[in-house]
C-alpha cells in the first residue's frame, strides 16, 4: 500500500468516526423530553436464556407488575411540582423472540458507539408496536435467578430512548427489576450515573437521597441515579425496590424537572 492510500484510508476512517460522533450528538438532543405530556414507557420481556422456566415467568407478566414505575414518577413528579400528575405511563409490550445486542465489556468509546447504533437497528426490525405509540422503550432480558448473566451491566440510550436491562425471572426479583429499569429509563430521558464506577457506591453529594442529612448516615433511602443507601462509609445496600428511592435535585434538573423540591 503507498503512502497516499494509507492516508487517504486515515482520513477516511477519521471521517467516519467524526459522522457517527455528529448523529450520536443529533440523535441525543432530537429525543429530550419537555414533559408537556406523559411519556409513554413500553416494557419488552425478552426470554434470554431460552429456559422454559425463565418462558413460564414471561406468560404470567402482567402491566400491573411494572405499576410502581409510575406509582414512583407520579409521587417525585409531585415532589418538584411538575404539572403532569401522571408523568409516565407504562404499557407492557408483546415478547421479543430475538435476543438484543450484547453490551461490550470494558468498551471504547467507537465500541460504545457501534453498539449503540446496532441495538437501535435491532429495535427497528423487533419493536412490535406501532412508533407513534411508544415513546421510550425498555427491553428486559429475563434469566433465572443466580445466572451470573443476568448481572450484565444494563444501560440506557438517549438516542431513541432506548433502554437494555438485565434482570431475573421471578416474583422476588419484581421490585429490582423495576428499579433498574427506571434507571436505565432515567438515563434515555438525559440522567447521568451518580455513583463511583469502581466501588459502587453513590456520589456525595448528588448520588446521596439525603445529601444534607445530620448526621450524614445512615442514609435511609438511595437516590435513583446513585443506584444504593449509604448505611456507613464503605458500606451500601442496593435497595429491594422503588419505594427506598428518590429522584435528587441534579437528576431532576438533567431530565427537565426544573423545579425545585419542598
Amino acid at each position: 500500500m503507498s503512502k497516499t492510500s494509507l492516508l487517504y484510508g486515515i482520513q477516511l476512517l477519521l471521517l467516519l468516526v467524526l459522522l457517527l460522533l455528529l448523529t450520536n450528538l443529533w440523535l441525543s438532543r432530537s429525543n429530550e423530553v419537555w414533559w408537556q405530556q406523559p411519556v409513554r414507557l413500553a416494557i419488552y420481556p425478552v426470554n434470554a436464556d431460552g429456559d422454559p422456566l425463565t418462558q413460564a415467568w414471561i406468560d404470567q407478566l402482567r402491566v400491573e407488575q411494572f405499576q410502581d414505575i409510575e406509582l414512583f414518577f407520579n409521587r417525585e413528579a409531585a415532589r418538584y411540582r411538575l404539572s403532569l400528575e401522571q408523568p409516565v405511563r407504562v404499557q407492557l409490550a408483546p415478547q421479543v423472540e430475538s435476543n438484543p445486542p450484547q453490551v461490550p465489556e470494558h468498551p471504547s468509546i467507537l465500541d460504545a458507539i457501534w453498539w449503540s447504533l446496532k441495538m437501535q437497528l435491532w429495535v427497528v426490525f423487533n419493536d412490535s408496536l406501532p412508533r407513534g405509540e411508544v415513546d421510550a422503550r425498555v427491553f428486559m432480558n429475563f434469566h433465572l435467578p443466580h445466572n451470573e448473566v443476568g448481572m450484565r451491566h444494563s444501560l440506557g440510550l438517549q438516542r431513541g430512548l432506548i433502554g437494555l436491562v438485565n434482570g431475573y425471572a421471578g416474583v422476588d426479583y419484581q421490585g429490582r427489576n423495576n428499579l433498574i429499569a427506571a434507571h436505565e429509563f432515567l438515563h434515555t430521558l438525559g440522567a447521568s450515573d451518580k455513583y463511583d464506577a469502581e466501588t459502587t457506591e453513590p456520589l456525595w453529594p448528588d448520588g446521596y437521597a439525603d445529601p444534607t442529612k445530620v448526621p450524614l448516615f445512615p442514609q435511609t433511602r438511595a437516590e435513583i441515579m446513585g443506584g444504593r443507601v449509604q448505611v456507613s462509609p464503605g458500606w451500601a445496600l442496593l435497595p429491594p425496590s422503588l419505594e427506598h428511592v428518590v429522584i435528587g435535585a441534579a437528576t431532576a434538573i438533567e431530565i427537565n424537572w426544573l423545579a425545585v423540591p419542598p
